[in-house]
């Protein structure tokens, strides 16, 4: 029998040890790009603009200065990520104040590193979860698979109301840093992007926001908006700078058809938990939706603290939300986020 909408019982984060300042990063990318770009001067304010002050990865800033090969990237992927995962994964557990055994099934996202069998399949003895978990391990979403991962881990919840569903969510963005890649995609990925781990407990009974349903888009040719390039030394970052023009024209349309989509109205949604992309994308945000500027302050706030780290970074935001108090009972909201495909998902709560 299928349950009634679940519920989200806790959120739970952890980053990395290593931060480095966003005048560190502004440092090591100009000796780095500089003989490429001769106007890298101008380039520089990049940095500024993107609203992060600092960032934190799996390993020291010495790191970037050598070149690594892929498998050496992705063994260092394997172990932080699993370590990070775990840490959110026990926070989550505790905040929801359960027992491991009332998780059945684990959904695992990711897209910064490969690993089989994936790390779920570890998750599920170091948190000491039943062997019979159900495991479900999503990769390919990049900066969507937050939101994704909520939606279809409260899908199972609803279909499986006897069983608690934990979502876990890591990106090592640092891990996939090319330096022989010296085009425009890599300068502002390395002003922008984070290492970092979230994790959610959905279920019934819970007594935090009812997740009511949610709704993906993938737009036709836009694939090569966002996503990665296999090369020699691992993941190569593919990033259009279109993203925040096809947010002014296609994410408010989208936002109105997901609404529909589970009998509500877009005037009616007073909180909007939002992936920042960046800085420009935030704005596209505030613009289309009428916020004004600094209208999407958890979003801003988690970008300011945190940078990007991709899929996990929409959680953060969720854990601030809720921290916050600032909100009132029957307050609908959602949580969206944008990724390669390219696409969008949005998953709508009501507090």
């Amino acid at each position: 029998m299928i349950g009634a909408n679940p519920k989200i019982f806790s959120v739970a984060t952890a980053v990395p040890p290593h931060r480095i300042g966003q005048s560190e990063a502004k440092s090591f990318a100009r000796s780095m790009f500089g003989d490429a770009h001769r106007d890298i001067e101008r380039l520089m304010p990049l940095f500024d603009n993107v609203s992060v002050e600092g960032r934190n990865f799996c390993v020291p800033k010495e790191w970037f200065d050598r070149d690594h090969t892929f498998a050496e990237k992705n063994d260092l992927y394997i172990e932080n990520a699993l370590a990070l995962s775990e840490k959110a994964a026990r926070r989550a557990i505790d905040k929801a104040g359960i027992e491991p055994g009332e998780i059945g099934a684990i959904y695992f996202v990711s897209t910064t590193g490969i690993s089989t069998p994936s790390l779920d399949s570890k998750l599920i003895f170091s948190l000491g979860l039943s062997e019979h978990t159900r495991r479900v391990p999503i990769w390919g979403l990049g900066c969507a698979a937050g939101a994704a991962g909520l939606a279809r881990a409260s899908e199972h919840a609803r279909l499986f109301p006897d069983k608690l569903v934990l979502l876990v969510a890591v990106e090592l963005s640092g891990l996939t840093f090319q330096r022989g890649d010296l085009s425009k995609a890599n300068l502002i990925s390395t002003s922008l992007f984070s290492d970092g781990a979230a994790a959610v407990v959905v279920g019934s009974g819970g007594g935090g926001p009812e997740i009511l349903g949610s709704r993906s888009t993938t737009w036709p040719d836009t694939e090569d908006v966002m996503g990665w390039r296999l090369v020699e030394g691992g993941l190569e970052v593919r990033l259009s700078k279109s993203v925040p023009n096809i947010v002014r024209d296609k994410f408010r349309d989208d936002l109105e058809g997901a609404c529909d989509s589970v009998g509500e109205d877009i005037e009616a949604l007073r909180h909007f938990l939002l992936h920042p992309g960046g800085a420009k994308v935030l704005d596209a945000f505030e613009d289309v939706l009428g916020l004004g500027s600094g209208g999407l302050g958890f979003s801003r706030c988690v970008l300011r603290d945190f940078g990007n780290m991709s899929a996990a970074t929409v959680l953060f935001i969720l854990e601030r939300f809720l921290k916050s108090g600032g909100r009132e009972a029957g307050d609908l909201g959602v949580l969206s986020a944008m990724g390669p495909g390219f696409s969008a998902e949005h998953v709508f709560f009501r507090c």
